[in-house]
């Protein structure tokens, strides 16, 4: 039964409410907490890098000489320090120059990678015994370098899709404390890759400053934007001029015969089949598997051929596979000589 509630009653919600307020912890703001970038900006850059690790294999497979596969683990924002925080040290990181943008990121390639890296590009297999926990020397920095450019190469092609970037190596530490190219508390975007070279398993990071990554804002609409335009009568005729010289698969097909599995098993040299479809029916003309004209078999000199009669503007949908009926005996299954009597 519904009924009033007094004013005391109402009084005292009120009362329960602002107490439960006054006991609710106050809940810290931190205002050097980086600055975060719009979440549709991070699937664009989770996207970017998906064409990046696609190119990556190939570069390095080339280079090694050696099968490897490479796996983008992850997108994320977070601050330059928590990102050193998850480094290994020993480690070989680069601070990488992003021209014509002020500012530096930074590449982080684990020593699980870099020292069987090394043995490959000295002629070596690339398996090591145990895992090796030393700074890398000079020499080894300079072997490395043309792996480096290899990477950023493979790195500016992927952000070509945005904006001209030109990465270039600025310079070469192994302690990530060490390599003060941001402020601790700056926010950065992280990319973690995962890397297979032989039987070395390791991780490659590379962090973006999140200040130069806003001013790309404009040009990511940019790019949407234009994916999403309709493409002109020049890029539709330019998308015709190349497929042209694709091969297709055309049949006719005269269909309307039904054999049961243990009929079309029986037949044997000698026994006639009698179809069901006069001569003159029309066929249906079949390009990659969709029926896309009908017509007539016609000849031409010594040659059968077909002419087109109906073009077909959307395939029809295909109707599902009835059932299989109980075997019986066909009754267009004839023996031959019984029809020669007939």
């Amino acid at each position: 039964m519904s009924r009033q509630l007094s004013q005391q009653e109402i009084d005292a919600v009120f009362q329960n409410k602002q107490d439960r307020k006054r006991d609710a912890p106050a809940l810290a703001f931190d205002f050097r907490r980086p600055d975060r970038i719009p979440k549709s900006q991070v699937r664009a850059i989770h996207l970017l890098h998906d064409i990046f690790v696609r190119n990556l294999v190939s570069s390095l497979s080339a280079y090694l000489r050696s099968y490897v596969t490479v796996n983008l683990v992850s997108v994320e924002q977070l601050s330059y320090a928590e990102f050193l925080e998850g480094l290994p040290s020993p480690t070989c990181m680069v601070s990488m120059g992003l021209q014509p943008y002020d500012g530096n990121g930074v590449i982080e390639l684990n020593p699980s990678l870099v020292f069987p890296i090394i043995e490959m590009l000295l002629g070596g297999t690339g398996r090591l015994s145990g895992s090796i926990q030393r700074d890398i020397t000079e020499i080894e920095q300079k072997i490395l370098d043309g792996l480096f450019r290899i990477i950023l190469n493979d790195l500016r092609e992927a952000w070509k899709g945005v904006t001209e970037i030109d990465f270039t190596i600025e310079s070469m530490e192994t302690e990530p404390q060490l390599l003060h190219v941001l402020a601790p508390n700056e926010a950065v975007v992280a990319v973690g890759v995962e890397i297979h070279i032989a039987e070395a398993v390791g991780m490659m990071n590379i962090a973006f400053p999140s200040i130069v990554i806003k001013m790309m804002r404009h040009k990511f609409d940019q790019q949407w934007s234009v994916r999403k335009a309709q493409p002109s009568e020049a890029e539709q005729a330019k998308f015709l001029n190349m497929l042209q010289g694709a091969s297709l698969t055309l049949e006719a097909r005269l269909d309307g015969l039904e054999l049961s599995v243990r009929n079309l098993l029986d037949l044997t040299e000698g026994h006639l089949v009698v179809l069901d479809r006069a001569a003159t029916s029309p066929v249906q003309l079949v390009i990659n598997g969709k029926h896309q004209y009908t017509g007539q078999i016609v000849s031409t000199g010594r040659k059968r051929a077909c002419i087109i009669e109906q073009v077909h503007e959307a395939p029809p949908r295909v109707a599902p596979v009835p059932k299989l009926a109980p075997p019986a005996t066909p009754p267009a299954l004839v023996e031959q000589g019984a029809a020669a009597n007939r």
